[in-house]
């Protein structure tokens, strides 16, 4: 009896014992299990203090390279102020450091950084700022909050590489982002991106004002077009025009691109693509999935991409919102200038010209029609020629069409502050050979058109003589214009 008792005491303190370790077991791979999601990344030690250097756009600061993880102070100013959003026409902007886009921050995995946002003394509104890269209370934006005349300091921890969008997120949150409260931070893996010649710093976002498009004078914001989704502008880094002429971006042949690209909206999504290139890769949405060969990027409001390519021939490469009538009508359109050598392996150009009538049949004997032409010896007076007039026109108003028509529209009325107009110009009209040579070699830089100020690119038309001199005729021949007939060899001659 004594033995089967301590039996049953022995059993019974084996199954408390199995009962504990099987519980100890299940703690500890549920302890192990919530380990195995935790990012490593905010236990990076950091090794000393920096100042983060801001820039506005389209420049970009230095690399972060293979630093160390830092302590990084960032000071950012919020400033609102009346800036131009397109020839004549001023608007009040809302400004993360004066810029729209606001500064772009640079930073790394695992550095701490110690944030400082500042309310002007002179701004009439509480602001904030909602970092998509910050893991916490709103990005942000709760401990950001400041009136105008304050400041706030707050901190967080870089734990996630990508390119993100930062923005404002006072209500009305809309509102502010419409005004042009939105920026990139830039958090780079560990060991930095891969090295590349040229960064730039781009962001799309849409704009709604009481005006319409072009209207001269202060414009007021309008909250019923913002809520109908119906801006006046699209625009590329705050403004009509801040990515052409003068302020075009440059590279040269052979060198290789990033463009960290970001859309503020806050309504459209952005078509994004470069005419002429292709992004050799994407990192899509701002992240780490890499995509290649690509023609266009969709980009969301509130998201980004970091595009990558080289550009390997000269040209004014155009950057456009592929919803296209953004960029020609509504200033979705810059340039990216590129200096160098010509390579025909990649671009060859013109090849072959000549007449094309689908009823002629090929090498049939007939000897090809000779006419005559008289040279225009006083260039802006009108010539006459016997040519079949008729026929020129009629080739040269599908050649306005095919190349000139979305900048300059249907009747050359050219679009107010972007493109100037061809009609009753009185450019085109008092000098035909400065005329052919635009076409020629292409345009830069600042010009006054019928009193008017234009400041934008025209690219060199890769057309061949008989098409430069059939496209002004046609233009010379309507619109009010001085009725001059343009040769083929006027052309030649400007060559």
């Amino acid at each position: 009896m004594k033995t089967h008792k301590k039996n049953y005491k022995h059993l019974k303190q084996l199954l408390l014992l199995m009962t504990a370790v099987f519980f100890i077991s299940a703690c500890q791979k549920e302890i192990e299990v919530k380990k195995s999601h935790y990012n490593k990344n905010a236990d990076i030690k950091t090794l000393g203090v920096m100042k983060a250097e801001l820039t506005a756009p389209p420049f970009v600061p230095a690399p972060v390279g293979k630093r160390v993880a830092k302590k990084l102070i960032v000071d950012m100013e919020i400033i609102e102020e009346v800036a131009e959003m397109d020839n004549g026409v001023e608007y009040v902007y809302w400004t993360f450091g004066g810029s729209v886009p606001g500064s772009f921050i640079r930073t790394r995995v695992g550095d701490e950084v110690e944030f400082t946002l500042k309310n002007h003394p002179d701004n009439k509104l509480p602001h904030n700022i909602d970092l998509h890269a910050v893991t916490g209370q709103g990005g942000g934006a709760e401990a950001s909050f400041v009136a105008p005349g304050q400041q706030r300091t707050f901190t967080f921890k870089a734990i996630n590489p990508g390119l993100y969008v930062y923005h404002c997120a006072t209500a009305p949150v809309g509102m502010h982002i419409a005004n042009g409260m939105y920026g990139l931070i830039l958090v780079e893996p560990i060991g930095g991106l891969d090295p590349v010649d040229r960064e730039f710093y781009v962001m799309q976002g849409d704009f709604y004002t009481k005006g319409k498009h072009g209207e001269k004078g202060l414009q007021d914001f309008d909250l019923q077009k913002a809520i109908d989704e119906n801006p006046d502008y699209v625009v590329f880094n705050g403004k009509v025009g801040s990515l052409t002429g003068d302020n075009a971006i440059k590279a040269k042949v052979g060198e290789s691109v990033r463009i960290f690209f970001g859309n503020g909206g806050p309504n459209l999504a952005s078509s994004f693509h470069v005419i002429g290139e292709i992004f050799d890769k994407v990192y899509l949405e701002g992240g780490s999935k890499v995509n290649e060969n690509v023609q266009t990027t969709l980009v969301p409001a509130g998201g980004s991409a970091m595009l990558e390519f080289t550009v390997e021939s000269p040209d004014n490469l155009v950057l456009v919102d592929h919803s296209i009538f953004r960029a020609f009508n509504k200033g979705a359109l810059g340039i990216l200038s590129v200096e160098g050598e010509e390579n025909e392996k990649v671009f060859g150009g013109v090849i072959a010209e000549g007449p094309y009538n689908p009823e002629t049949k090929i090498d049939d004997g007939t000897p090809p029609i000779e006419t005559e032409v008289v040279v225009d010896e006083n260039p802006g007076e009108p010539v006459t020629t016997t040519q079949n007039i008729d026929e020129v026109m009629a080739k040269g108003k599908k050649l306005y069409a095919q190349n000139c028509l979305a900048c300059h529209q249907p009747e050359g009325q050219g679009i107010a502050g972007a493109f100037p107009p061809l009609a009753k110009s009185d450019y085109l009209n008092k000098d035909t050979d400065r005329a052919i040579n635009v076409l020629l070699n292409g345009l830069n830089g600042e010009i006054t058109v019928n009193g008017d100020t234009y400041n934008s690119v025209m690219p060199a038309q890769r057309l061949s003589d008989e098409d430069n001199a059939a496209v002004l005729t046609y233009i010379y021949n309507n619109w009010g214009n001085n009725g001059t007939v343009v040769t083929p060899e006027q052309v030649k001659k400007q060559r």
